[in-house]
């Protein structure tokens, strides 16, 4: 039990840059699991949209067939054998009606070649309902998993900003960060790199959006994926399916201008190296998509970076 009128100690700088640094590597993975659950949600529902598509023509189909039973029903009533007519009316379903296929000696190939193919068209359009069950279960998963991310980075965020708000200088990779807006790429890059450069720089200003995909405002994959489409390379979305095209490179010291940037162990973070020592990404919430130096606090943070 605390006693009343117990006194804490305010943070020390060092404490609050300390705690800023875990809450941006906290937020920065929460941003990337929050797109890839997006992601993975659109999957599902596009594969559950699919599935519901070829149901329908599934269930056209089995339809058609169904008419065919009953038309082979009624000119078996006419032959005078009522027995087998009621068991085909009666059935209880299209399996156990293609169980009793093999008793109706008194039906044509042809007429039982239909009755398999009833019996089949049946398997395949309930095989595909379970399917399409199962992708909208996935898919309410994956949506709820992602609001979950959502509110886990609201969270993180509030926390940052507080803290912030008594030490304003605190905040790691900050420090020389260049956020004025309308800058323009003046370095050498060409081709397919300095279109994405120059495309990076002219959103520097704009605020970060976590999920944003632009016009107004991105996240940091956003403004990656964003950038090197003006250069005619189409990145997947998230920062962990970015990291797995092109080519790595692990030495700092051989980067190129244009290739995408990854910090922290679970790669929640990446930005566009821009030649020179600096980097144009989008930092975090609250703050503008940037210029900014790599040498102290994101060199250290530095994983490795791909180029496209």
């Amino acid at each position: 039990m605390i006693a009343p009128g117990t006194a804490y100690a305010d943070p020390t700088k060092e404490e609050v840059e300390q705690k800023i640094e875990e809450l941006n590597e906290e937020a920065s993975t929460a941003v990337a699991d929050y797109n890839q659950a997006l992601e993975d949600h659109e999957v599902a529902e596009t594969t559950y949209e699919d599935i519901e598509e070829q149901v329908g023509d599934e269930e056209e189909r089995y339809e058609e067939l169904r008419s065919k039973v009953q038309q082979l029903a009624g000119a078996t009533y006419k032959t005078g054998d009522l027995d087998s007519t009621a068991n085909i009316l009666s059935s209880d379903g299209p399996e156990a009606l293609l169980e009793q296929n093999a008793d109706l000696n008194y039906l044509s190939d042809t007429q039982k070649a239909q009755l398999d193919e009833f019996g089949e068209s049946s398997e395949r359009l309930f095989a595909l309902k379970d399917e399409a069950e199962e992708a909208l279960e996935e898919a309410e998963e994956k949506l709820e998993e992602a609001e979950t991310a959502k509110e886990e980075v609201e969270e993180k965020i509030e926390e940052q900003e507080d803290l912030l708000a008594e030490f304003p200088s605190a905040d790691p990779g900050s420090e020389g960060a260049d956020g004025s807006g309308g800058q323009s790429y003046t370095g050498g890059a060409s081709g397919s790199a300095g279109a994405a450069l120059d495309f990076a720089y002219s959103k520097v200003g704009l605020p970060y959006v976590y999920g944003g995909t632009g016009p107004n405002g991105y996240d940091c994959s956003g403004l990656t994926q964003a950038a090197w489409r003006a250069g005619g390379v189409d990145l997947p979305r998230t920062t962990y399916a970015q990291a797995e095209v092109g080519h790595r490179i692990y030495d700092m010291s051989a980067l190129q201008p244009g290739d995408i940037m990854f910090f922290y162990p679970g790669l929640g973070h990446n930005g566009l190296y821009a030649g020179n020592g600096q980097m144009v990404h989008a930092p975090r919430t609250g703050r503008n998509i940037e210029v900014v130096g790599l040498a102290a606090y994101w060199g250290s943070e530095f994983q490795f970076a791909v180029r496209p």
